[in-house]
């Protein structure tokens, strides 16, 4: 019977380890929960943080998991399944806000445009899905970046581009807009990437509470727009939506 590699063990009760709790936790900490000696301890959190598994303060010198760990567990969820969790909430939201609709997800330092549904009226469209869009100034780069660790850093070390005159640019006023979106549990673009176009967004979680997408509508602003703010009953209609596409990838009941 093959033996399982003492290391790799010792690796993975590390990383739950680091799981388990709100803090962030130091060498003897670990070293202690999981009866190693301290240069054992070290070397595997060296290891694992040159992967990208685990990350160190500058500041205090204690560690905490990541952000390729999540990079990895979205691997997990098929594009695929999320688009066909997506397909009827979407159609729906497209009905009831006569707008636009769009789902995207973090790729390449910006966002990919996996499924879209075209506004419900006789105007000529075009299908955008496989097109990308900036994280730093559309609703679905903010939601992302608010709410997904590797789409923050993605956004924060990326060049952010003034579209418009509207565009936020500065490292700051970007941070002040993803607090506003966490506390709001939304994110607007109101002509910060095109001219005369307001959108709205939310995040999509999966069965693990992890962030793996986003959907939003996308229209003209003195439709989406009332009295320089999104319309309230839109924006109720895209958290819906999220949720109703969460609760079908496992997420329960937020």
């Amino acid at each position: 019977m093959a033996r399982n590699i003492q290391s790799l063990e010792r690796a993975a009760a590390m990383l739950r380890l680091l799981a388990g709790g709100e803090r962030r936790l130091g060498l003897s900490e670990v070293a202690s929960a999981l009866g190693l000696a301290k240069g054992t301890a070290h070397g595997i959190l060296r290891t694992l943080q040159a992967e990208g598994f685990v990350e160190q303060d500058p500041a205090s010198g204690r560690y905490q998991l990541g952000a390729e760990l999540l990079r990895l567990g979205n691997s997990y969820l098929d594009v695929h399944e999320l688009r066909a969790r997506a397909l009827v909430w979407t159609d729906d939201l497209a009905r009831s806000s006569g707008e636009s609709v769009y789902v995207g997800v973090l790729h390449q330092q910006g966002v990919l445009i996996m499924h879209h549904v075209f506004r419900p009226d006789d105007s000529r469209q075009v299908l955008e899905v496989g097109a990308m869009q900036p994280l730093h100034s559309t609703a679905l780069g903010k939601v992302l970046s608010a709410f997904d660790p590797v789409a923050h850093t993605e956004a924060v070390d990326g060049e952010r581009t003034a579209f418009t005159p509207r565009t936020v640019t500065t490292a700051a006023g970007f941070e002040e807009l993803l607090d506003l979106a966490r506390a709001r549990g939304w994110a607007s673009d109101m002509e910060e990437t095109w001219d005369g176009v307001a959108s709205v967004a939310a995040p999509i979680f999966d069965r693990r509470r992890m962030p793996v997408g986003a959907v939003g509508v996308t229209g003209a602003v003195e439709r989406v727009c009332k009295d320089g703010e999104v319309r309230s009953e839109l924006v109720a209609a895209v958290r819906d939506c999220a949720r109703s596409v969460s609760r079908d990838l496992g997420a329960g009941r937020f």
